[in-house]
């Protein structure tokens, strides 16, 4: 059965509401978010300010104003004229310039060797065509620019976690019926040889993992299927944290190589030069 993700216009109201169904997602952003900090900045050794950066599938803006904060220049893509609404109004009362524009990832509306980083979360398990928003990626990607991911894995864990409990079960089911399609997941062999097919070179990968016991996550869902708590504090109770354990989640980077000689527009100052 195919994914809804007509779902991001009905419920597009919900991206800035504790309370709603979208929000919950904002969980998600101190694990991932502070992954890909830690990439950027301490890893890779670049200048946030100097950065160029497209979120791809960026939805209500969630991770495109951790980015603004951080000093990026930010572009959010979104097939989802509801959710960039959502999206421009809350970015002009946290007075980010975040710059937003309808497009999906299969297509994007840039020149070639346009960003420094570019970024897809909650995304790729989603898309129609995997394969191109991969190779648009790469051709609006500058030479020696990052591509940050995150995405679920094709594991029997992951069905009962994100299938079985959250879609299914009518004592736990707490999210619509068609958000995820099990058959979408990417298993992170598969995600690795298309990167590599597109001309990105992968580099370090690790996992999401919920920070409780499966028992404790079927009673955080029972309590949120009653009502008693909140998306967002279900979604804080049981995810996420960083894992060396891939087999639910997991999130990543790769590289588009610059040429021999070519010093990469993402060294910045105080930089470095990639490969």
């Amino acid at each position: 059965m195919p994914v809804d993700n007509a779902l991001y216009d009905r419920m597009a109201g919900t991206w800035w509401d504790e309370g709603g169904l979208l929000h919950a997602l904002a969980a998600l952003n101190p694990a991932r978010f502070g992954y890909m900090r830690r990439v950027l900045t301490e890893e890779l050794l670049l200048d946030p300010a100097t950065l160029q950066v497209l979120d791809i599938g960026c939805g209500g803006g969630l991770l495109a104003e951790e980015f603004a904060r951080l000093g990026c220049r930010v572009t959010g893509v979104d097939p989802s004229e509801e959710s960039l609404a959502a999206a421009r109004m809350h970015a002009a009362t946290q007075r980010l310039a975040i710059s937003y524009r309808a497009a999906s990832g299969e297509a994007l509306p840039f020149a070639d060797a346009t960003f420094d980083v570019v970024y897809c979360c909650d995304v790729l398990e989603h898309v129609s065509d995997l394969r191109q928003v991969i190779a648009e990626t790469a051709r609006v990607l500058r030479p020696g620019g990052i591509y940050l991911f995150d995405t679920i894995n094709r594991t029997t864990r992951s069905r009962l976690i994100a299938i079985t409990l959250l879609q299914e079960c009518r004592w736990t089911a707490v999210m619509p019926p068609r958000l995820h399609d099990w058959n979408m997941f990417i298993k992170p062999e598969e995600l690795r040889r298309l990167l590599q097919q597109e001309g990105l070179t992968p580099g370090g990968l690790i996992g999401l993992k919920p920070r409780v016991n499966l028992f404790r996550v079927v009673r955080i869902l029972r309590r949120r299927k009653r009502g008693l708590i909140s998306y967002a504090e279900a979604a804080r109770q049981m995810w996420p944290g960083e894992s060396p354990d891939t087999s639910v989640a997991y999130m990543g980077y790769a590289r588009k190589p610059a040429p021999a000689g070519q010093r990469s527009r993402t060294s910045g100052s105080g930089g470095i030069q990639l490969p």
